[in-house]
């Protein structure tokens, strides 16, 4: 591999040619894009900015050339891998079967190997990925600290004075800033929650990180739907981030971890399926065979997690629902979770759920499979692309007339909340089994 120093400002920065480790794009994945644009026109990137570069197929152009040596991992690949929103519509489109987030995954493998980004950004990079998400005591301090922020008049009073307006940038951040739930429901990890009714199945619950403290009610809300639908719900004790965002991120080797202690927590649970409500945690939850693949301790556990995981409205469809409901008389329109659509391929099951609330009506959103502009934490680090396309997504919702947006993925209704702020528009915005949940009788 061929290096050349190379100087940027006040920092030095290396310039590599090549892969290099076990984390690199492979040639059997990429060669089977065949460069026919199918994938342009589902791409959200080349859609708002219209450039090859920006495309699925453009990107993977780029990563061959790096291969070959005949392009630098350097400023101009990193910008333009770093503006994939990884949600995986191309894999939709796609004819020949090209895993599109493989590739794009492990080509942010490589930049977090060979490429030294800004000091600022590595700093927040590193609180974040190693210091706030995997470890639950800094999850439940920020989210005391931002609590504080809230429920003081803090964050009314920087809203109304317009202080916020003059500092843009944090303006966005704030804008997305969760509301922290307490109680928190780090408490009912470890805790087993029995069937109402007949008992027909037993399931284990991935809680994740952030939805314990952000999304409390949405965890209690899930326990309950799976328990009125006759689950018992156990939430193993050990469980921790599911490393998603690491994934999508480049750090493999963190993301591993965090995997082999997940598959560990949920290994001596006989259950008959291990769910998760959180979309984007469920893609990178089924393919920890993948990411253990190469590890001979751990690939067949984690094959075997893999093979029970279940996204909460793929399983409760797969079942039935036998909860009794009440008349909902609302109209919801649904949008897509990216990796529970194009990840996942989980597309009609959370539209069967609702169609099945009695007064509900469900009413299709124009281009609900293109991405609301979350991605994980890209609403953050490219706010200015990801503030563009929740533009589009909140004109396409309010196109429906409908009272409420359901998703079924936590980083949606973050982002979705916040359009709904921005732009005044007044609707609620709901997880699926929020609404299951809104509809059950209690017996």
């Amino acid at each position: 591999m061929s290096e050349a120093g190379k100087s940027t400002g006040a920092r030095e920065t290396t310039v590599h040619s090549g892969y290099s480790g076990p984390d690199k794009p492979e040639w059997k994945d990429y060669s089977r894009c065949i460069r026919c644009g199918l994938c342009l026109n589902q791409c959200p990137t080349y859609r708002e900015l219209g450039v090859e570069m920006d495309s699925p197929r453009g990107r993977i152009y780029q990563m061959v050339q790096v291969e070959e040596g005949r392009l630098p991992l350097g400023k101009s690949f990193v910008r333009h891998i770093d503006l994939c929103l990884d949600c995986r519509a191309c894999e939709t489109a796609c004819p020949s079967g090209v895993e599109y987030g493989k590739l794009v995954e492990a080509a942010r493998a490589q930049i977090e190997q060979n490429w030294r980004r800004p000091w600022r950004e590595r700093w927040l990079r590193h609180l974040a990925f190693h210091y706030l998400l995997p470890r639950p005591a800094s999850l439940k301090l920020a989210a005391f600290f931002l609590r504080c922020y809230q429920a003081s008049g803090l964050q009314a009073m920087a809203r109304r004075s317009g202080l916020l307006a003059q500092f843009p940038r944090l303006a966005e951040i704030e804008l997305l800033a969760p509301p922290i739930e307490s109680p928190s429901f780090f408490p009912q990890i470890g805790k087993v929650f029995p069937a109402r009714g007949e008992q027909r199945y037993r399931v284990a619950f991935h809680a994740g990180c952030i939805a314990n403290v952000a999304f409390a009610r949405l965890q209690e809300a899930t326990i309950r739907v799976l328990q009125a639908n006759g689950c018992e719900v156990i939430v193993p004790w050990g469980q921790i981030c599911c490393g998603a965002l690491h994934v999508h991120a480049g750090l493999r080797p963190l993301a591993r971890e965090l995997a082999r202690k997940n598959v560990e927590a949920f290994a001596g649970e006989p259950v008959d399926a291990i769910v998760t409500n959180a979309a984007g945690c469920g893609s990178t939850l089924k393919e920890y065979n993948d990411l253990l693949s190469h590890d001979p301790v751990w690939a067949e556990k984690a094959g075997t997690f893999a093979s029970q995981m279940r996204d909460v409205t793929e399983f409760l469809a797969e079942i039935g629902l036998t909860q009794k409901m009440h008349t909902l008389p609302v109209a919801v329109t649904y949008q897509d979770s990216c990796h529970l659509l194009h990840g996942q391929k989980v597309r009609g099951q959370p539209r069967k759920l609702l169609e099945a609330i009695p007064g509900l009506r469900l009413v299709e959103m124009p281009l609900s499979d293109l991405c609301c502009g979350s991605a994980g934490i890209y609403n953050i680090t490219q706010a200015k692309l990801a503030m563009q396309l929740l533009q589009n997504k909140m004109a396409a919702a309010n196109s429906t007339g409908a009272d409420i947006i359901a998703t079924a993925n936590p980083g949606c209704i973050l982002q979705l909340r916040a359009g709904v702020r921005r732009y005044g528009t007044g609707q609620r915005v709901l997880h699926v089994v929020e609404l299951l949940d809104q509809a059950c009788e209690i017996v």
